[in-house]
C-alpha cells in the first residue's frame, strides 16, 4: 500500500532544471548545507532520483547552478543606462544582501573561487569599472579588490549575524560588546574608545556601501 500511495503522488508535470535548483535553494536557506541530499530533494519534489540525475550529475554541480542562480538575480537587478558608479554601488548592495539572505552563497564562492558565479560578478563589476573610465591596465586589480572587499564584507557579516542566538537586541548585544571594549585602557586603545559610539549605532549597510565609495574615489583617481 505504502508503494502504490508514493506512486501515486509523484508530481505528473514534467520536472526542469530550474525546479530542482529552485527546491535546492529552499533545503539551503532552511537547514543548511549538509541537509542538501538527492534524498531529500526527491521527497520535497515527489519524484525518483533518476528524474534528479537527469538534469544534475552530482552535489556539487546542484550547488554551483544554485550559487549562479542567486548571483543572476542579482546581476539582472540593475536597470539598464543607469549610471556606471551608481551601478556598483547597486550590484554590491544586491550582493551583500543576497549573501546575508543565502550564507551558503558566501561559502561557496570562497570555496570555489573558479565558479561561473565567479566569472558573472566579475564581468558585472569590471564592465562598470571600465565603463567608469579607469585605465586598461588597472581595470584588474581594481575590479579584483572591490570584489574582494564585496565577498569578504558581505561574507563576514552573514557569519556575524549567525553567531548571536535568533531574537537578539542588535543594539543591546553592541551596548555590551563597546561595554567591554571601552573598559579597556583607553591611553592603549584611544582609537576604539573614540568611535564606541558610533559603533553601537551603526548600519552594517551603510558601513559596507562607505567602503565601496572608497574603492570607487580611488579608482576614480586613476583615469
Amino acid at each position: 500500500m505504502a508503494t502504490r500511495r508514493q506512486r501515486t503522488e509523484r508530481r505528473t508535470d514534467a520536472l526542469s532544471k530550474e525546479r530542482i535548483v529552485e527546491a535546492a535553494i529552499e533545503i539551503l536557506d532552511t537547514e543548511g548545507e549538509s541537509a542538501l541530499t538527492f534524498r531529500a530533494l526527491t521527497t520535497r519534489l515527489a519524484t525518483g532520483p533518476g528524474a534528479i540525475y537527469w538534469h544534475v550529475a552530482n552535489k556539487n554541480e546542484l550547488l554551483t547552478a544554485a550559487t549562479s542562480d542567486v548571483i543572476a538575480r542579482v546581476l539582472t537587478d540593475v536597470a539598464a543606462g543607469t549610471e556606471p558608479r551608481e551601478a556598483i554601488r547597486t550590484l554590491a548592495l544586491g550582493l551583500f544582501d543576497a549573501i546575508d539572505a543565502h550564507p551558503w552563497v558566501g561559502t561557496r564562492l570562497s570555496g570555489e573561487p573558479w565558479q561561473f558565479a565567479m566569472l558573472q560578478i566579475f564581468e558585472g563589476i569590471g564592465g562598470q569599472l571600465k565603463a567608469l573610465g579607469v585605465p586598461e591596465p588597472e581595470l584588474f586589480g581594481s575590479a579584483s579588490a572591490l570584489v574582494n572587499y564585496i565577498l569578504g564584507v558581505a561574507g563576514q557579516n552573514a557569519a556575524n549575524a549567525r553567531l548571536v542566538a535568533p531574537g537578539t537586541n542588535r543594539s543591546a548585544f553592541l551596548a555590551d560588546v563597546v561595554a567591554q571594549w571601552t573598559r579597556l585602557d583607553p591611553a592603549e586603545y584611544p582609537f576604539v574608545h573614540h568611535i564606541a559610539k558610533q559603533l553601537v549605532e551603526h548600519d552594517d549597510r551603510d558601513q559596507f556601501l562607505a567602503g565601496i565609495d572608497l574603492i570607487l574615489a580611488g579608482a576614480g583617481t586613476l583615469r
